[in-house]
């Protein structure tokens, strides 16, 4: 189902080439312009990963603010990122960027961390439109409780790898005791959709046991798939264990920034999901229903500049 027809506006500048322009005249029927209009509140959230992990933080985002209309992308055909060099990581993101913004969304959510890890400063630089990544919220939400002082990372081998959740969370507090796990299994089990087998178990009591005998207070998420796992990780660890999912955070954050920029959408009708990938499969449909927890509707084919 397409996105209703936003009904507030404002002018937002574009560079166009003359020929886009000429095009333009001519579908508005205007002489002379240098903007078009652009929905400002109704406007759509453009949330993007190399995958459909991301949509951990669309089903986060749509409990939490029902009335955003969202644009999703995921770039099923070049994944995983976290195997591609830094370089590689920040074309793509470039390319998702681009294809969100030319779909007309009021802001980004980077939701892949590896993308965050190696991408996020560059597409600061380049884009004035509001891009959050995942990180960031994942490391003030570990940093929330005063007592936090021994943090297990559990994610991809690409993201434990880059740093960028240890280097974020040494930043921000001195005397953290940190302790990065890479736990490469994790994803394509949840893909299988094994998250009540019994190997599922056994690998995460494995993967857990280091953190766990280093005393961990608190475990961090920094994966977008690993949300689907919080029922059976409260069963493994010590009670007194906080879990940080790096989906929840990013929705809370994601609004508290919307509310910032004003860029709320206050609608009283839930909003509407629309999904693009850039492979389609019977597979990457049945992912998306397990991740969002219903259907997913229609899921349209992305095509990438450059791709």
């Amino acid at each position: 189902m397409p996105c209703p027809h936003p009904t507030g506006y404002f002018f937002q500048v574009w560079n166009f080439s003359s020929a886009q322009i000429d095009s333009h005249r001519k579908t508005l029927g205007v002489a002379r312009w240098s903007f078009i209009l652009t929905p400002v509140n109704s406007a759509p959230l453009g949330i993007f990963d190399s995958g459909v992990g991301g949509l951990t933080v669309v089903r986060a985002v749509q409990q939490l603010l029902p009335a955003e209309n969202i644009l999703y992308l995921g770039d099923t055909a070049r994944l995983p990122y976290g195997s591609k060099s830094p370089e590689t990581i920040r074309q793509f993101a470039d390319e998702d960027v681009r294809f969100l913004i030319a779909h007309g969304v009021k802001a980004i959510v980077v939701a892949c961390n590896t993308a965050t890890a190696h991408a996020l400063p560059s597409l600061h630089e380049k884009y004035r439109i509001p891009i959050l990544g995942v990180i960031e919220p994942g490391v003030e939400a570990a940093l929330a409780c005063p007592e936090a002082a021994r943090i297990g990372i559990i994610a991809t081998r690409g993201t434990i790898r880059s740093h960028a959740y240890q280097h974020a969370l040494a930043l921000r507090k001195t005397g953290l005791m940190i302790h990065g796990q890479a736990t490469p299994l994790l994803v394509p089990l949840i893909e299988e959709n094994w998250i009540d087998h019994p190997a599922t178990r056994e690998i995460l009591q494995t993967y857990l046991a280091p953190l766990i005998e280093k005393g961990i207070d608190t475990l961090l998420l920094a994966c977008t798939h690993y949300p689907l796992l919080m029922e059976i990780l409260r069963e493994i660890l010590p009670p007194d264990v906080r879990l940080v999912d790096s989906a929840t955070t990013c929705a809370e954050h994601l609004k508290r920034e919307l509310t910032r920029l004003n860029l709320l959408e206050l609608g009283p009708r839930d909003g509407c999901l629309d999904i693009h990938l850039t492979d389609l499969s019977e597979e990457f449909e049945e992912l998306a229903r397990q991740f969002l927890k219903k259907s997913p509707g229609r899921i349209h084919r992305a095509v990438l500049a450059g791709a």
